[in-house]
Formats: C-alpha cells, sequence, structure tokens
C-alpha cells in the first residue's frame, strides 16, 4: 500500500513540475524568442531600407496618398467611446505606387500603435503560417497591399509569442495605426471599437467589411486578433481607414510625434 501512496505521489510530483514548465513555457519562453525574432526581423528590414534595395514602387511623392481633407476626414465622429465614421470612402485618384509582390513568410513593413506605447514597433510578415506569427504580424495574402485599394489585412497573436495584440481591447475610435515600408509612411484611423466575431466570419477582410461603417471602395485597414485573451473561440477585429501618406524623408508622421 505503501509503495503505491509513494508511486502516486510521484507520479503526481512528476505531473505538476510538467505543467509549470509547460506554462513557463507558454508564457515566459515563447515571448523571449519571439522578441528575439521580431526584432531580428526589424533589423533585417532597415538594413534593407539603409542598402537601398526595398523591393516597392518608386515611394509616395508629396502630394500623392491620401490627404487630409479628401474622402475619410480624421476626427470625423472619433471621439473617445464611439464608433468614427468617416464622411467619405477613404479614396483619392491617386494612390502611392503598387510595391512588389510580397514574399512569403518575408518581413515587409513596420507597424506603430502609439495607443500600444510609443516603444511598441511590430514586423509585418506575408501570410498568416504559425510559424510566420511567430515573428510579428501577418498580412492576409489575399488582401489588398499596404497603402492601396481594397483592405490591407493583419493578424496578430493576442498571448503567446511576444503578446503583440495583448492592449487590442484598448483601441478606440480615432486611434492612428501607423506603418512604413521604408519609403512611405502610412497613417491610418481607426473607425470602431473591438468589434467581436467568430473565426468564420471571413467577411470581417472584404475589401468593403459590411459591418465596419466604412462607406465604399477605399483604402482601409483590419487588423484581427483572438477573443478570449487565452483562447481562440472568437475574434476581436478593429477597421481603420487610410488619412494620410508621406515620404519617409520627410521625417516621422505627425501621430509618431506626440
Amino acid at each position: 500500500m505503501r509503495v503505491l501512496v509513494r508511486t502516486f505521489s510521484e507520479l503526481c510530483l512528476t505531473i505538476g513540475t510538467l505543467i509549470v514548465l509547460f506554462v513557463v513555457y507558454v508564457l515566459f519562453w515563447t515571448g523571449v524568442k519571439a522578441d528575439g525574432a521580431m526584432d531580428s526581423q526589424i533589423e533585417q528590414l532597415q538594413s534593407e531600407w539603409a542598402q537601398g534595395s526595398v523591393p516597392a514602387g518608386d515611394g509616395a511623392k508629396p502630394g500623392d496618398g491620401v490627404k487630409p481633407g479628401d474622402g475619410a476626414k480624421p476626427g470625423d465622429g472619433a471621439k473617445p467611446g464611439d464608433d468614427a465614421k468617416p464622411g467619405g470612402s477613404g479614396d483619392t485618384e491617386s494612390s502611392p505606387p503598387a510595391p512588389a509582390a510580397y514574399e512569403d513568410g518575408k518581413p515587409f513593413a513596420v507597424m506603430y500603435i502609439p495607443r500600444f506605447g510609443f516603444t511598441w514597433n511590430k514586423p509585418v510578415l506575408e501570410g498568416t503560417k504559425t510559424d510566420t506569427l511567430k515573428k510579428g504580424l501577418g498580412h492576409y495574402a489575399s488582401t489588398a497591399q499596404l497603402g492601396q485599394r481594397g483592405n490591407f489585412s493583419v493578424a496578430g497573436h493576442r498571448r503567446t509569442y511576444g503578446d503583440p495584440f495583448k492592449d487590442f481591447p484598448e483601441l478606440r475610435p480615432g486611434d492612428p495605426v501607423v506603418l512604413t515600408d521604408g519609403t512611405t509612411w502610412f497613417t491610418y484611423r481607426i473607425v470602431n471599437k473591438p468589434y467581436k466575431t467568430l473565426p468564420t466570419d471571413i467577411g470581417v477582410i472584404d475589401p468593403v467589411p459590411r459591418k465596419s461603417g466604412l462607406d465604399g471602395p477605399g483604402r482601409y485597414l483590419t487588423l484581427t486578433t483572438c477573443e478570449p485573451e487565452w483562447g481562440h473561440s472568437h475574434r476581436l477585429i478593429v477597421w481603420a481607414y487610410l488619412d494620410a501618406t508621406q515620404p519617409v524623408e520627410e521625417g516621422k508622421p505627425e501621430a509618431l510625434r506626440s
């Protein structure tokens, strides 16, 4: 009997130790590895950009892209706690030159979300495979390219692998989401509080998402992450419209200066 009790106790201790080690791995080690991987992706991009090897078009020139006063207007209904409803489509006649096709699993842009803190920046890679999302945010390959007409859609982990979208529920209408591809700064403005839906609701990344409140074709952004915080039964979604673009040589956009 004593042998059985001792064996059972040792088994419980072993199982408990394995559970603790697994939790440490999920909560800590995956984050350490992901942070290192994301830093490496950004360094890779910055090195390519410094060498002038950006695989894109000629970049946006002054006057290209969306300008304040055209299409969707910053501040239209964008008050904390309210849903921002752009006054237009967020579209104009001119558009930044289309970049070259993105390479699967490779980084092509860096995203900044001031709401998450001014030290928050993450690489955006092509595709949403498991291995890709361990190294940063992932661009849905079937959606528009950065700054182009359509819906540039990006996914990211809420928890584990660096917790890139841990504070996703804090996003509010009017918040800027800024991206750069090495030649151009793109400033998008969020139009809604995080919207909860099912993973099967793939319409959230349509060119004009039906439930977004966006008015007709334009240049939009969709961010998606898991809900609840430690689960994946649902998704949280925010939509945004392209508010402004400027060449990188003009310095950081206003949204990153304050």
